[in-house]
């Protein structure tokens, strides 16, 4: 699991390699060699993504994912859900940007009321957010990841709940280049076979 309280690099992919919706075991294996530590794959589409904490192997993620556009993600705010300590076998992640002029609304909004609310709907295993400062054009700056335990969490009648307030209503029209996606967490390394 990687330190919510330190930055982390995002491999972005478009899609992966020829050999989707999975890597091979071998590249999956050194990809974790070289410090990657959570592999999603988008449960709709080719997206992917990878993270690894700021000081793994760059040069070899890099050999190993020459298609991947990497950003660094610098952490904003971490919350462990009702579900902590559960497997999160999902991952959904809001990547959007917001007009300048509504950006301390959208991030008190986001830190006081929004995470903490989907933080506490059942399932949810841990919420956090991050900023990528370098973020070019098509990659948003800020980006929201809630750990699941089952996907059912999402689309909850308590996750909708916490979507429906008015505070929401007010920030959401400000959104701009906004991307949402559930993810599927792929193993990096086998899993032990039951005892």
């Amino acid at each position: 699991m990687l330190d919510p309280h330190a930055p982390v690099l995002l491999a972005w992919l478009q899609a992966l390699p020829a050999d989707a919706p999975s890597l091979a075991p071998a590249t999956l294996q050194a990809l974790h060699a070289a410090g990657a530590r959570a592999l999603y794959q988008a449960v709709q589409g080719g997206e992917a993504r990878l993270y690894a904490p700021a000081d793994a192997d760059m040069a070899a993620l890099r050999r190993l994912l020459p298609q991947a556009r990497w950003l660094r993600l610098q952490p904003l705010w971490h919350r462990a859900g009702q579900a902590a300590g559960r497997p999160a076998p999902w991952h959904y992640v809001v990547a959007t940007d917001v007009l300048p002029e509504h950006e301390a609304d959208f991030n008190a909004w986001y830190e006081t009321e929004h995470a903490p609310g989907l933080a506490a709907v059942p399932g949810t295993v841990q919420a956090s957010r991050w900023l990528c400062e370098e973020a070019g054009p098509g990659s948003p700056r800020y980006h929201a990841c809630y750990e699941l335990a089952e996907e059912q969490a999402f689309g909850s009648p308590a996750w909708l709940a916490v979507r429906a307030t008015d505070w929401s209503s007010r920030v959401r029209p400000h959104f701009r280049n906004t991307r949402r996606t559930m993810f599927r967490r792929v193993d990096l390394v086998p899993l032990a076979p039951p005892a």
